[in-house]
């Protein structure tokens, strides 16, 4: 998924936490903050801290993966040949 916005990294997160069928209770429990704290992420994430964006990523098995623009996400995966 590319993520062009504060906006639209909420709405990813927030669509991963839900797909995981956890409650922002249970998420953020998972990594030591407040519901509160996961609430507001994904209200307004441009208020948020850094810090709150690695703790749910880690709380939602997700990675980030920052690579220059045009450039596939998917492209370190070592395979060169085409089936």
């Amino acid at each position: 998924m590319k993520i062009t916005t504060s906006a639209t990294l909420a709405n990813a997160i927030r669509d991963q936490r839900k797909s995981l069928q956890l409650t922002q209770a249970e998420t953020a429990e998972r990594v030591g903050m407040k519901q509160t704290t996961v609430s507001g992420f994904e209200q307004n994430p441009d208020t948020s801290k850094l810090e709150t964006l690695f703790r749910l990523l880690s709380a939602l098995e997700l990675e980030l993966h920052v690579v220059p623009r045009g450039e596939a996400a998917d492209k370190d995966s070592g395979w060169t040949q085409e089936w």
